[in-house]
């Protein structure tokens, strides 16, 4: 497994692993300490996983956390995502940037989205399976939500958005969500 540095983004990594594959299928490692900690993040501060199943088209985020943020690594297990991760971060040289990415059970790659960045996808394929390890509790009431067709983003979806939460429906643009996030 190889990590690589996200030029757009300061502080994100790709990591890359190395798939195994022959008649019965494939293995890879998805995760490994040893090459988290040698681009200076601590392994040991994921504190929970989650997984989702979408369908082609469905459309989650742009989503981001006020008060510290929350850190994140995402990962298309099944399926292909087109993933989106906007950095919001004040004071990062790279503020505003909009980084977009194409994961895949294929390629099992994971995106490590720092804390302060607005993170969203769409499926790809007939079903996609994104599995999130983030490093604080989830707490609701932290929530901020963008607007994923905000012009001032100009984020190039790639399929027309054919399902979303009404959450992500109805939120607002960049601006007033980080009204919201400042709180």
């Amino acid at each position: 497994m190889k990590a690589t540095e996200v030029p757009e983004i300061s502080g994100a990594f790709l990591f890359e692993p190395t798939p195994y594959a022959d008649e019965r299928g494939f293995f890879c490692r998805t995760f490994d300490a040893d090459v988290v900690r040698s681009v200076g993040l601590d392994p040991g501060a994921f504190v929970q996983d989650s997984v989702s199943r979408s369908v082609r088209g469905v459309l989650r985020g742009l989503h981001l956390r006020s008060g510290a943020g929350e850190a994140k690594l995402v990962r298309c297990s099944y399926g292909r995502i087109f993933d989106v991760v906007v950095d919001l971060r004040a004071d990062s040289p790279t503020y505003r940037n909009v980084a977009t990415f194409e994961l895949s059970g294929e390629t099992q790659r994971t995106l490590y989205v720092p804390a302060g960045c607005a993170h969203g996808f769409q499926a790809l394929t007939d079903t996609a399976d994104t599995s999130y390890r983030i490093d604080r509790p989830h707490d609701p009431a932290e929530d901020v939500t963008i607007a994923f067709d905000d012009p001032e983003l100009a984020i190039p979806w790639p399929l027309p958005a054919t399902s979303m939460s009404p959450r992500d429906r109805e939120a607002p643009r960049l601006a007033e969500a980080l009204k919201q996030a400042e709180k």
